[in-house]
């Protein structure tokens, strides 16, 4: 007899989706032998078939990215602009910063619009922004269309400081020579820098008490696409509100994100002064239906909402939505890489309290980091590169930045050696953000950069990576990792283990299709005490584990 339930169902659509994987034909990363036609297919993916937006060590990302994930056309503007109509000329040698600010202003006004900009070089002497909803900046191709910034963001802006003190400077993780922020945000952001106020640059700004609640919600579990709300009057399909769960006094919130247990338990939180810094929790979600006191979101819950965290929905900074970066280049005026935490901006494209944005077919050069996620959500970075003289973050993701997709994305080997006293990270994570996603990617350097900040439930998939750098983080930052961390299909090509191999260090992670490594260069010790209920599985193994792109399996829910 046919199961016809849900799991049935659920699992019918799955193995098909595996059968089509396994017959797939792929291409060896360096140094892996070309794939068997059928691969194996490890006992977690069965049983994540089973659970899969409550499995204890895999998260379902199957949502991440731009519009939940479904579908892979980006919804531009019809209205056009050309930048040239507002004074912009592609010779290298004209300032076209005001012009493509102008024309980017104009579109913003208009309720939305595509700036065209043309083949060759344009200069610019200013950082671009944008600002407002549905704009989006379009150049001929990565290949024909080149930026070439003259200044960093330290000259334009000012010294931009940390809010933990000291003389670092924030611009080694914010900011971007194309930024991409709400319009009020933008300005809040830039006073307070140019006043040396240091914002804190979450989905609620500095004075995080000051945003509305709208409802209270009810008890539910890790995974629910719905929930009980006390009042639904000012809850509409299509809303953006931001779920925010508080810490109580025994910090049970943080031990749940970690996986909950002894060693969570046991773990001394409260002197990790920056870890705190980042609750209460905040996810913003996109409302999909109220139906009386019942909401359903597009997302499953990334946790449980517990009574003891004061749940609610809020407003929030006005998310950008609907806005784009694609097909450029952006290089910026070759520097010596800075000293650590002293980076001056030259920065590559950010996106800021973005929902549902994207940045397609675009190359950073010689910037001191690539391209970052600042209490970002929703948002996909897809055919991205990051190149040139060498940076600090290749990729940043922090500040609560949440359900974001990096895909088919390459991290080239540095021109120019290393200066000393510098440091190179890789695919950054921090500051409890997750369900965030890097697919299909070619790292020539860099590393898996859990940056401390107890960063949770995110995933990185079918990537080959020469494994050479370090991950960064504050002690006062807290744990490496939170719990679901999951690393499928990993080719590390100079079989280091460091951050790779996480089955000894990340709690309720999978390893799942990693080849043999080793220990050596930067060696970690697991934050948490006890037993991690890790699990690893099919270690020796590349690129003939089955799915092969765990991403790209989850999207097929």
């Amino acid at each position: 007899m046919r199961d016809l339930s849900r799991r049935g169902v659920l699992g019918g659509v799955l193995g098909g989706a595996v059968a089509v994987a396994a017959g797939a034909v792929t291409e060896a990363g360096a140094g892996v032998a070309q794939a068997a036609p059928f691969g194996e297919v490890p006992d977690i993916w069965h049983e994540f078939t089973r659970t899969p937006y409550t499995h204890p060590q895999i998260p379902y990302i199957g949502r991440a990215g731009y519009r939940a994930g479904r579908g892979h056309r980006f919804d531009r503007p019809g209205r056009v602009l050309r930048a040239e109509s507002y004074g912009a000329v592609a010779d290298g040698v004209t300032d076209c910063a005001p012009a493509i600010n102008r024309a980017l202003a104009a579109a913003g006004r208009a309720g939305g619009g595509t700036v065209l900009l043309g083949k060759g070089t344009y200069r610019i002497d200013d950082l671009l922004h944008i600002g407002h909803d549905r704009v989006v900046l379009k150049g001929a191709g990565s290949a024909a269309t080149r930026l070439y910034a003259t200044k960093n963001l330290t000259e334009l802006i000012g010294v931009y400081g940390s809010r933990y003190g000291g003389d670092k400077s924030s611009w080694s993780w914010a900011g971007g020579l194309i930024w991409l922020c709400p319009a009020d945000r933008f300005r809040t952001l830039t006073d307070a820098i140019r006043a040396k106020a240091w914002p804190f640059e979450g989905w609620t700004g500095n004075r995080r008490d000051e945003w509305r609640t709208l409802t209270a919600v009810a008890p539910a579990r890790r995974g629910a696409w719905s929930v009980t709300v006390a009042d639904p009057a000012r809850l509409r399909k299509g809303d953006l509100v931001l779920l925010r769960l508080a810490d109580d006094p025994g910090h049970t919130l943080l031990e749940h994100m970690a996986g909950g247990g002894p060693g969570p338990e046991a773990y001394v939180w409260d002197d990790k002064t920056k870890l705190t810094s980042y609750v209460p929790y905040e996810w913003p979600v996109r409302i999909a239906s109220v139906r009386g006191d019942r909401v359903t979101f597009e997302r499953p819950l990334p946790l449980d909402v517990r009574p003891e965290w004061d749940p609610r929905l809020t407003t929030h900074v006005k998310a950008l939505t609907g806005a784009g970066v694609e097909g450029l280049t952006l290089e910026a005026v070759e520097t010596a890489q800075s000293p650590h935490l002293l980076d001056k901006g030259h920065n590559g494209v950010a996106l800021q309290c973005t929902y549902d944005c994207w940045v397609d077919d675009v190359t950073v050069w010689n910037v001191d980091n690539g391209f970052g996620l600042v209490a970002a959500s929703a948002s996909t970075l897809r055919r991205t590169t990051v190149g040139g003289r060498g940076e600090h973050h290749p990729y940043f993701c922090r500040e609560g930045s949440h359900d974001n997709l990096i895909e088919d994305f390459t991290l080239t080997a540095r021109t120019v050696p290393a200066p000393s006293g510098t440091q190179l990270h890789g695919i950054n994570v921090e500051g409890l953000s997750s369900y965030n996603v890097w697919s299909r990617g070619r790292m020539e350097m860099g590393t898996f950069d859990s940056h401390r900040g107890m960063p949770f439930a995110n995933v990185r998939t079918d990537i080959t990576v020469d494994n050479d750098g370090q991950h960064g983080g504050d002690a006062s930052a807290g744990p490496l990792f939170g719990a679901r961390f999951t690393h499928w299909n990993i080719r590390v090509t100079n079989e280091r283990a460091g951050l790779m191999k996480i089955d000894g260090l990340a709690p309720w992670s999978a390893t799942v299709g990693l080849n043999t490594v080793r220990e050596f260069g930067q060696t970690d010790v697991p934050d948490f005490t006890g037993e991690l209920h890790t699990r690893l599985e099919l270690y020796g193994t590349t690129d003939t584990v089955r799915p092969r792109n765990l991403y790209d399996a989850q999207r097929q829910l």
